[in-house]
């Protein structure tokens, strides 16, 4: 069996930055693996170890850059990777969720994966859609938000449980190929060892267009018009000085809105 995990490369912006007008400048962001797709990796490695999955392949969509990202996933075990990228691409604000399902999908098409693992959303826009989107282009069975996942390859199928509004669960047996969306809790991820990391050198990062993976239209329907810090509307005061002058300022506010009298 055959185990595809899509990994996002995931930004974090630093507590101080600047807004401009092509958004937040570079300098203040860094890359990391998305943490939800941490554990749907994990879950992947899992399954290999237990003898379940014969390859755990990585899929990202990223530049050049998202080699970093893709390639903690290869130190943590995940065999080798597929990183999907074109000036295309790359002249777009952002990418929809049609359009990352497509280019998925395909990759899923190509390899003959039996079973897609994928965080059930980002850690920096939050989206949470690519998973379901991704196995209705595949005509694949399904789950969303999965904590515990126990697949049997002999039978086709996979018993999951999945979280539900308030503090629910469900228990469901999904005929594979499936999709399922892996959620926080399911496992705890691994750090890369650092024989883990040196092999992960040597293992294959494929990088393809959509070109070849057969995808021609790569046009997204999501366009970045404006990015700006919102002003804020609190009506909070601040006090300044050393304790005494501080406090003295406090009995005055105190004073005036009532709380405390003379």
């Amino acid at each position: 069996m055959k185990v595809l995990v899509t990994v996002k490369e995931s930004a974090d912006i630093a507590d101080d930055f600047a807004v401009d007008d092509d958004g937040i400048d570079e300098t203040y962001v860094e890359y990391d693996l998305n943490e939800w797709d941490d554990y749907a990796v994990e879950t992947g490695v899992q399954l290999a170890e237990a003898g379940i999955a014969d390859e755990v392949v990585g899929v990202t969509i990223g530049p050049e850059r998202a080699d970093e990202t893709i390639r903690k996933a290869l130190a943590k075990g995940v065999d080798r990777a597929v990183r999907v990228w074109d000036d295309a691409l790359a002249g777009q604000d952002l990418l929809d969720v049609s359009t990352k399902a497509h280019l998925l999908a395909a990759v899923a098409e190509d390899e003959d994966a039996d079973l897609v693992l994928s965080g059930v959303q980002a850690s920096d826009d939050s989206f949470g859609a690519t998973g379901v989107a991704l196995a209705e282009r595949l005509g694949y069975e399904w789950a969303a938000v999965v904590s515990d996942l126990d697949v049997n390859a002999d039978a086709g199928e996979a018993r999951v449980n999945r979280e539900l509004e308030g503090g629910l669960q469900e228990r469901l047996t999904v005929d594979l190929p499936a999709v399922f969306t892996i959620q926080t809790g399911i496992n705890e991820p691994r750090y890369a060892s650092l024989r883990g990391i040196r092999q992960a050198q040597s293992k294959e990062i494929a990088p393809k267009t959509p070109t070849d993976i057969g995808v021609e239209d790569v046009t997204s329907r999501l366009e970045l018009t404006e990015m700006f810090v919102p002003e804020s509307e609190s009506e909070a005061e601040y006090l300044e000085g050393d304790a005494e002058e501080q406090a003295a300022q406090l009995a005055d506010v105190l004073r005036d809105v009532g709380v405390v009298t003379e």
